[in-house]
């Protein structure tokens, strides 16, 4: 009988057998420990030797599904042990097979964890036409069935990737490369998938044989599932996906990413690698976990768990450690020896402490991301650092920040908007203080930066999402307006955030079913005084905005996604004639008079602020930064 293989290159100095790895494989495995390293192979042309498949696939069929004919087992850490499986396992409700799996419950049994990993990706909602192992079989013989030895290159779509091997042995290797191949000939929309890879050979330690892991991953790749995703397939929706982790991790972990954005140059390209954290520098049996829960719960369960990296992260190291320190491949290092900071269990609780937005609010998210992507050319493979992080440090200019506040004033504003550089619209320096020309100048810009220094040199301002004209839309009233993306913060005497009370609470903001729709309340006539000590939050009332027009995205974090516990505490912006007042419900963060010139700071139910500066104050200067090509 013959055999299918790959005529791999060995690895320079390395034993026979061995697969070439990158420099830095074995960082974080200490002497002792087993962890699987995590193996890497290049995009070269792979050569295939095949003939008949009776010998290649032999499977005690005694054993169980995924028995582990593809995995080096002398590498492997804690091998599974075959244990009894309740018959009804596979039945329970989907609320307590999440319940399970978070728990490392299939991490008893590879025969469970094979028949759980196959029947959950059985029932994922795919498209009708969708590859299987019969198709798999009938292409693998095609491709690679026809002469004895036959040159592949490696799909496109994986150009420049790494791609860990996770312990699989030389026939898994052959099996990752044939599937990926394969993958590349029946889904040629695939145009940019980093992640691809890994899920293939995790995938490889459960499967029967190549043809079943191939259909598991087929229906991965062609999940329809609504508001829900697994693998990203192109250049736009894996960069949508790294801005959506850089927002989540800006609002989740603020520390974290106040650290970052101090000591890197460029903060996304930092978060740009947060997928790899999981299935590249994580050791198997962290990744593995990870790959538990994802089956489960989507790509939403990626981001609470990079995001409970990233905490932990914060937790080992200090800005004196990081000062002239690669923070990109410090996080590369410190995950890779993740063992040494935090057990798995301890991870995923965590993880599951973070409370996020829904995964409709989330899409939303990527899904305005991946327009200001689009909006901006930015569809096909190209360096990040060409357009992200848009401070010229050396050329930009204000009467009240200096250039690096500004950038940690940008670096907490949505990572669409940070696409594009700031845009001096207003300054009461050049343009005198009137509330008028404030909003002629600011009308037609969305979002918006206002800075406010004070006579007593204290600066703070507010990052308002909406555009100024919005008021006009309540009519004769005065009402608010703006989304949860809004915040206030400080700058000196300290730098500080403060958000939407409901982004650290979201469990308080319940979505709002389909079915229900709000109807709009008066709006507060009373809000607004050209006396900033005579600013009244007596009726606490809201207008909600006018329904998206069909075909049109409803913005992130808009208020009529909720069922908010109070209306108090979603009032983001409001202007008129008297001035404008930013936050409000039992007071406001903000409110200027309609010359500009007095203004008032206390807390507010919407963002839960402490004043910002002195209560009442005298505005020295104001400017209003928009953003270029927004």
């Amino acid at each position: 009988m013959l055999q299918v293989g790959l005529s791999l290159p060995r690895s320079p100095g390395g034993a026979d057998g061995g697969f070439p790895m990158d420099e830095g494989d074995n960082t974080g495995t200490r002497e002792g420990e087993g962890l699987c390293p995590t193996e890497m192979f290049g995009s070269s042309p792979v050569t295939v030797v095949i003939t008949s498949e009776a010998d290649t696939w032999d499977i005690d069929i005694s054993s169980c599904l995924g028995c582990g004919q593809f995995v080096d087992w002398d590498r492997m850490q804690d091998p599974e042990q075959q244990t009894h499986i309740p018959r009804d396992i596979l039945s329970k409700p989907p609320k307590e097979l999440k319940k399970l799996a978070r728990e490392g419950y299939w991490a008893v049994s590879r025969a469970l964890r094979a028949q759980v990993y196959h029947q959950l990706i059985q029932q994922v909602s795919c498209r009708l036409v969708t590859p299987d192992a019969l198709v798999y079989r009938d292409v693998a013989s095609q491709l690679f069935g026809k002469t004895s030895v036959t040159a592949y290159p490696l799909p496109e779509f994986l150009e420049d990737c790494s791609m860990p091997t996770y312990c699989l042995n030389p026939e898994g290797v052959t099996a990752l490369k044939k599937i990926l191949i394969c993958v590349g000939n029946l889904f040629p929309d695939i145009t940019y998938s980093p992640v691809l890879p890994s899920l293939v050979a995790l995938l490889l330690h459960y499967s029967e044989d190549e043809a079943q892991c191939f259909e598991n991953i087929s229906r991965l790749i062609a999940s329809n599932a609504p508001h829900t995703s697994y693998i990203d397939q192109s250049f736009l929706a894996h960069q949508a996906s790294c801005m959506t982790f850089g927002d989540l991790a800006n609002k989740h972990c603020p520390a974290a990413h106040k650290l970052i954005a101090s000591t890197s140059e460029n903060v996304f390209e930092v978060y740009s690698e947060w997928l790899s954290w999981l299935f590249h520098d994580l050791p198997f049996n962290y990744a593995i976990r990870v790959f538990d829960v994802y089956l489960l719960e989507g790509q939403k369960v990626l981001y609470r768990i990079a995001l409970a990296l990233l905490k932990q992260y914060r937790l080992s190291v200090t800005s004196a450690e990081l000062e002239g320190t690669d923070i990109k491949a410090d996080l590369q290092a410190f995950v890779q020896n993740i063992a040494e900071h935090v057990t798995v269990d301890k991870l995923l609780e965590r993880a599951f402490g973070i409370r996020l937005f829904s995964r409709k609010e989330i899409w939303l998210l990527q899904m305005a991301n991946r327009k200001a992507l689009m909006e901006r050319g930015i569809t096909m493979v190209q360096s990040r650092q060409s357009f992200h992080l848009a401070i010229d440090m050396q050329n930009f200019s204000s009467s009240i920040v200096m250039a690096q506040e500004m950038r940690i004033i940008w670096s907490w504003i949505p990572e669409r908007f940070s696409l594009s550089p700031p845009l001096l619209l207003f300054s009461t320096s050049e343009d005198g203080c009137s509330l008028q020309r404030f909003y002629t100048r600011c009308e037609g810009y969305e979002p918006t930066v206002l800075l406010i220094k004070t006579t007593e040199a204290e600066v703070c301002g507010a990052f308002l999402s909406s555009d100024w004209s919005e008021r006009k839309k309540s009519g004769a009233t005065s009402g608010f307006f703006g989304t949860g993306e809004c915040f206030v913060f400080t700058v000196r005497p300290e730098m500080e955030r403060y958000e939407w009370v409901f982004i650290k609470k979201p469990e308080l903001a319940k979505a709002v079913p389909r079915s229900r729709q709000r109807s709009p309340s008066p709006s507060p006539a009373s809000l607004l005084s050209s006396s900033p000590d005579s600013c009244s939050t007596s009726s606490n009332h809201l207008t909600v905005p006018t329904p998206q027009r069909k075909g049109h995205l409803s913005p992130f974090l808009a208020i009529r996604h909720f069922l908010l516990p109070s209306k108090t505490a979603s009032m983001f912006m409001c202007g008129s004639r008297e001035g404008i007042i930013i936050g409000g419900g039992g007071g406001q963060a903000l409110s200027l008079d309609a010359n500009l010139l007095w203004g008032h700071t206390e807390h507010c139910e919407t963002f839960d602020n402490p004043p910002l500066c002195q209560e009442n104050f005298k505005v020295q200067l104001l400017e209003v930064w928009g953003f270029q090509n927004v």
